[in-house]
């Protein structure tokens, strides 16, 4: 029972077990989830930071425990790691932006932050490269997600330092 609610959360509620780009579509269902506990629910974006971080320590545990038998460190039907990685940076644009409902511009700035994200979970530029190949175990899979979704926040917060 404890094994399958585990199973259930690190692959984001069987998301993982999609066959093609699992990772792509968790970082997607995270980001119109977000849009929906946000903006159709209106549930505060500092209760949902302080969810996520719940979940980023949840997932060090969870996820070790879903992967210590495994050869590969790394299964791609592991996505909770994208859940937080880009839920990090709709978080802080919600937090920043609180009580802003544009709903064109938000849905805008939430389409860049998912192609952002990928991009960044993708190429993984230093030291989302760093993470994924010196830790090989959950610390390494959860920490390469959240270092890119600081990369979406860094590139946000230049694009509206320059254009303000």
């Amino acid at each position: 029972m404890i094994s399958q609610i585990n199973f259930l959360f690190v692959t984001l509620f069987g998301i993982g077990k999609i066959g093609k780009i699992p990772g792509s579509i968790a970082s997607l269902v995270t980001t119109l989830f977000l849009f929906f506990i946000f903006h159709v629910l209106k549930i505060s974006p500092n209760i949902v930071l302080i969810f996520i971080i719940i979940i980023f320590f949840f997932s060090l545990y969870s996820v070790n425990i879903f992967i210590k038998d495994m050869d590969n460190k790394d299964p791609k039907e592991v996505v909770i790691d994208e859940f937080i990685g880009q839920s990090i940076p709709i978080c802080l644009y919600e937090i920043a932006h609180e009580g802003l409902n544009e709903p064109k511009q938000v849905l805008t700035f939430y389409f860049i932050m998912f192609i952002l994200f990928r991009i960044f979970d993708i190429t993984k530029p230093y030291p989302v490269s760093y993470y994924d190949k010196n830790f090989k175990n959950s610390f390494g899979v959860v920490m390469d997600d959240v270092c890119a979704g600081l990369y979406v926040v860094a590139v946000l917060v230049l694009y509206m330092v320059i254009t303000s």
